[in-house]
């Protein structure tokens, strides 16, 4: 395309794009704490029911003095299915007869215990204060900490389709989620057909990293209204240094906003060294290098194009589908690192550790066996560790652990090649739109995700069972979408149609027909 050789003039690869993916990574590893923050300010702590033999000062006063606070806990409270202090019953009376040493733990009725009528007592030794605590989500009101995930992405998902003028009434910090994908995307735009993917690979590292940076916040900072402010202060300035960020000139240049595409090849050839380049760049070369990409460019496009049009349709509803896949088995499993058992900051630190050469080999099979295989490969290899863990028992948490985090790395490497891959699949014209379709798919299904987790009452075994079966049907129908390695960038959707005849042609009987399962 001619927008291509015009980067290649300014510079593809050069010290701009640099600058550019640096200052996006910041944002996406701060943004990656907010959504993994949940994990620790909405912890479940350790609790009990609130007995008077344990915590009134004045029923204390009456107890013998050779009564210790487990011979009182004995007393007060009944043992639970894990031969633990059960967590949302205690004892009407005091059960005295438990404390002879003929007496067995089953040696009372149901009938003499009762809810937790006056509150929880919290264990306080790994956090100071969780919204679980504050508002005692447990017991009854379990179900309602996923549910408020669930409303928390909800909120995402409405900033991502309606963004700008709802600031006001949904919060500054789910429009700039957004803002900020849009511009990871435009950097995409910004670099030559080699160095898309690494462009790419680069910034999902941003969300990689992220993982890493919540733990060590997280386990600094074990008051969740504390921790809530050290992950959103950086934002500040993220915003005053976004103003620098580069619009995408190949879509101001397809939109028709020539003279402020010039003025941002200019400033890229500036600041990439280009000066000869940068004196050469006038509207007359612009015109005469795009005319029939402006030409077409000019012409309205629409959502409705995405699913109207024969060589768009199959494209987004199988994108959109793998990016559905993506947030619902991810923040399904990665907002409750505690049903795993192992240590959360751990988890959480592995989560990001292993999402690192997850991303990293995404990016050379990307370049070596192509999007469509990758892409397909990822989410189903995914989906089979996630399944796995239906086979191993709970009393195995290493393993357990393991897999499951072996699963998420695998959905960070379908992340990037999705995020790749869609870019690849739509002209200029409506590549927002596809991504912002595809954002909305992910927020979608990671509103369904947490509340997944409410099927256990059912079998403890259902929720893996949802959450692997979706990416494995995900990367199989992956396989029926067009390979697009070291293809350029489509501008306009005659492009895209373009792509399809050439497809059809070289599907046709004779030689060429083994040619077409590279496509």
């Amino acid at each position: 395309m001619a927008f291509s050789e015009l980067l290649d003039q300014v510079g593809g690869l050069g010290r701009f794009q640099v600058l550019q993916v640096v200052a996006l990574v910041v944002p996406i590893m701060w943004l990656t704490t907010q959504s993994m923050l949940e994990n620790f300010s909405a912890a479940v702590p350790s609790h009990r029911c609130w007995v008077p033999l344990l915590d009134n000062s004045t029923a204390q006063a009456s107890v013998p003095g050779t009564l210790g606070p487990k011979d009182l806990l004995t007393v007060s409270i009944p043992l639970g299915p894990n031969q633990e202090p059960h967590q949302c019953l205690r004892f009407r009376q005091p059960q005295w007869q438990l404390l002879d040493p003929n007496a067995t733990a089953t040696n009372w009725s149901k009938a003499a215990t009762e809810p937790c009528v006056d509150g929880w007592v919290y264990d306080r030794s790994t956090f100071t204060s969780t919204i679980v605590a504050k508002w005692d989500l447990v017991c009854d009101s379990h179900a309602l900490k996923p549910m408020a995930q669930s409303v928390y992405l909800s909120g995402s998902l409405v900033g991502a389709a309606v963004c700008g003028h709802t600031s006001d009434r949904f919060g500054r910090r789910l429009v700039l989620t957004w803002n900020y994908l849009q511009m990871a995307v435009s950097v995409m735009e910004w670099t030559s057909a080699r160095a898309r993917a690494l462009a790419m690979t680069l910034n999902s590292l941003g969300f990689s990293f992220g993982q890493v940076l919540m733990a060590a916040v997280a386990y600094g900072v074990r008051d969740w209204a504390l921790l809530q402010l050290a992950v959103s202060a950086p934002f500040f300035l993220c915003f005053v240094y976004s103003w620098w960020l580069a619009e995408s000139a190949r879509w101001l240049l397809i939109t028709g906003r020539l003279e402020r595409g010039l003025r941002e090849l200019r400033r890229v050839a500036a600041i990439n060294g280009k000066r000869a380049v940068e004196d050469t760049l006038t509207t007359e070369v612009l015109l005469s290098a795009m005319q029939e990409e402006l030409s077409v460019g000019q012409a309205p496009a629409s959502l409705g194009a995405l699913v109207c049009t024969p060589g768009l349709r199959l494209r987004t509803c199988i994108s959109t589908l793998c990016w559905f896949a993506f947030g619902f088995t991810f923040y399904g499993l990665a907002l409750d690192l505690q049903a795993l058992g192992s240590s959360i900051f751990l988890l959480q630190v592995l989560i990001g550790v292993v999402d690192i050469p997850a991303k990293i080999g995404s990016l050379l099979l990307l370049n070596r066996l192509g999007r469509r295989p990758t892409q397909a490969g990822s989410l189903v290899l995914s989906g089979l560790c996630i399944l796995a863990n239906m086979l191993v028992p709970y009393e195995m948490g290493a393993l357990r652990s393991t897999l499951a985090v072996l699963g998420l790395g695998g959905l960070g490497a379908g992340f990037t090649c999705i995020s790749v891959y869609t870019g690849e699949l739509f002209p200029t014209v409506l590549r927002m739109t596809a991504v912002g379709l595809g954002q909305m798919a992910t927020r979608g299904g990671a509103i369904l995700g947490p509340l997944v987790r409410l099927l256990a009452v059912h079998g403890r075994s259902l929720p893996l069972l949802v959450y692997g079966g979706v990416p494995m049907l995900s990367g199989l129908a992956a396989l029926l979408l067009p390979e697009t390695q070291s293809l350029p960038l489509p501008d306009t959707i005659q492009d895209v149609q373009n792509q399809t005849v050439k497809k059809a042609t070289h599907s046709t009987p004779g030689p060429t027909v083994l040619k077409s399962t590279h496509f």
